[in-house]
């Protein structure tokens, strides 16, 4: 999928495998929903359309956020081809039900609030305030210029240091990011692209300085760069090099630091930047598979990686399809590996996700609405069975958010654990003639996708060409054109509006963020050994020119001496130069 050329197994194949299910045995009798069929007729003729006469023409054209038709009622006659092997049990291939046999009721899902802002020290209390409410697992946001592999010093980081996450320049920043919090002991993961390599040797270099071995970190760093390119837009080189680092980052990982995830592959931002559920589900997969074929060449079997490997899904208001969308990414996973890569090792078939509610669904128009719509996302991830969760603060439309709201959104997670009775049964939809039906519609538009990438030349190519990013785009302004006009509703955006001030208080970053971090910085250039840092750096360069290199261990050495991000960033820049996207036309 990745490079593109032949591939028996996208058309007649995925079909047949799809297809296949429906010819090992259904689960109902097939005079029983011949009756269904005949009475739902006599439903709708005798007492539904008497019911529904006066209501407006074209009342009745529903259909999900995706665009798929919904009609009013299911029954088993919408599944009557199911076969229950094709959804089987909890902890048992192909997953649809979990991937875990007894799923919240051993273990609750993490609890990961996305944290990060303004200078490190400011980001170390709001990262032990969290812990201290209950918190489960450590998330990092960082700024801009962090995002971009850029010094805070540097004139394109002007404005921004602290702004949307928080900065980190060199290794000493790190270290007090995590200053008092024992890196043994928890899980962090990173929201970091284009410089996730750095990142990670620096997060290795602060456990190796707090004494933690390498190969007992637990956390996830993001690394999805295939993901930058059709959405999210924060890359440092061609698509190639940062593959070619990924490549790295995998093989290092699977030998030194094994209960690392070392990409999170993330339809989150695609969602973000106007994918409907379908194009979630398809490209972020899409992107999976070609993650794996990325492992494989660089000669590791899959079943070495393939457990590591995690995904990052939105949540957003589209209840049921968001729910079906979650089952059907873990079946099609679990398939594509079994029947495509020949996997049989049961861990590698798990696809563990973690799921952030929609920030895209967020109004600035009464804030306060949000935390309903933060409950009913993070609600459907958890009937989806995400394995952790963050939800965004009801204040995010307007600024970063501020402890209230963060606490507010932890505190939502909270009562669906604790008070809901949501996690004593698992997977209680499962059955439902809707969702079960609605799984099915996403997972075969999902491998439509798959080849119409695969007849584009592959997933490298389609990202080159833009074609990805124009169906994204061409789905963006459907929705936008719904709610322009009025076919979708947005309460207080387009319905029960009113005028409003500035309604609430938001967190506010000043540049006493950027004056700090450029102190540090200088103190850092200043104290640490000149000649060591050059030399380490010349070693990097060497290694990002020899493909057949490992990056990574010249990378730590490097970021130990104190090299900074933008020098260690600055090397690929120097080596492989930039990249610009194509033009959607």
């Amino acid at each position: 999928m990745l490079r593109g050329g032949e591939d028996p197994y996208w058309g007649k194949k995925a079909r047949s495998v799809v297809e296949g299910r429906s010819r090992k045995g259904t689960l109902y009798d097939a005079k029983a929903i011949e009756q269904v069929r005949e009475g739902l007729e006599q439903w709708e003729r005798t007492v539904y359309k008497e019911w529904t006469d006066n209501r407006p023409e074209g009342a009745d054209e529903v259909q999900t956020a995706s665009g798929i038709h919904v009609k009013p009622l299911y029954t088993p006659a919408d599944v009557s081809d199911a076969d229950y092997s094709s959804q089987g049990f909890p902890g048992v291939y192909p997953f649809l039900r979990g991937i875990y046999p007894d799923m919240y009721r051993g273990r609750l899902w993490t609890m990961r609030m996305f944290s990060g802002f303004g200078t490190p020290e400011d980001t170390n209390r709001r990262l032990k305030m969290l812990l201290g409410h209950g918190e489960t697992g450590l998330s990092i946001a960082f700024d801009m210029p962090t995002l971009y592999g850029y010094d805070c010093d540097h004139e394109r980081a002007h404005g921004e240091v602290g702004r949307c996450g928080v900065n980190v320049s060199s290794l000493r920043d790190m270290e007090v990011i995590f200053r008092g919090i024992p890196l043994g002991e928890v899980s962090t993961s990173m929201t970091i692209n284009a410089p996730a390599t750095v990142l990670t040797a620096m997060y290795a270099g602060v456990a190796k300085k707090q004494g933690v071995p390498m190969s007992r970190l637990r956390g996830t760093v993001q690394a999805d760069m295939l993901k930058e390119y059709i959405a999210q837009k924060e890359w440092a080189y061609p698509p190639e090099a940062h593959l070619r680092l990924v490549r790295d980052l995998m093989v290092f990982a699977t030998k030194e630091m094994p209960l690392w995830n070392y990409i999170s592959i993330s339809g989150y931002h695609i969602r973000e930047a106007g994918s409907s559920a379908v194009q979630e589900l398809a490209f972020t997969l899409a992107d999976g598979f070609g993650y794996v074929e990325l492992g494989l060449e660089a000669g590791l079997r899959v079943e070495q990686f393939a457990p590591r490997l995690s995904f990052f899904f939105n949540s957003t208001m589209d209840f049921f399809e968001e729910i079906a969308k979650f089952r059907a990414a873990r079946r099609i996973w679990a398939t594509v590996l079994r029947e495509k890569y020949g996997v049989k090792d049961k861990r590698s078939l798990h696809m563990r996700f973690h799921t952030q509610t929609s920030g895209a669904s967020l109004t600035w128009q009464q804030p306060l609405n949000n935390i309903v719509r933060t409950a009913i996302e993070a609600l459907a991830a958890v009937l989806g069975g995400t394995q952790s969760l963050h939800t965004n603060s009801y204040d995010e439309a307007w600024a970063l958010p501020t402890e209230q709201a963060v606490e507010v959104a932890l505190r939502t997670q909270q009562v669906i654990a604790e008070e809901s009775g949501v996690p004593k049964v698992i997977d209680p939809l499962g059955g439902s003639y809707y969702v079960e039906w609605l799984t099915a519609q996403l997972e075969e538009e999902a491998y439509k996708y798959f080849e119409r990438i695969d007849a584009a030349g592959g997933l490298l190519k389609a990202v080159k060409t833009g074609y990805l990013q124009r169906e994204i785009a061409e789905n963006s302004y459907r929705l936008s054109k719904r709610v322009e006009e009025g076919k979708d509703m947005v309460v207080g955006v387009n319905k029960y509006v009113k005028p409003e001030k500035e309604p609430i208080d938001t967190l506010k970053i000043d540049f006493r963020a950027q004056r700090a971090q450029t102190k540090r910085l200088a103190a850092v250039k200043r104290e640490r050994d000149e000649a060591k840092v050059r030399a380490a750096l010349a070693k990097l360069e060497k290694a990002f020119e020899n493909d057949d290199s490992n990056a990574m261990y010249p990378m730590l050495d490097a970021v130990m001496r104190y090299a900074t991000l933008g020098e260690v960033m600055g090397v690929g820049r120097k080596v492989w130069g930039s990249y610009k996207e194509p033009m959607l036309l």
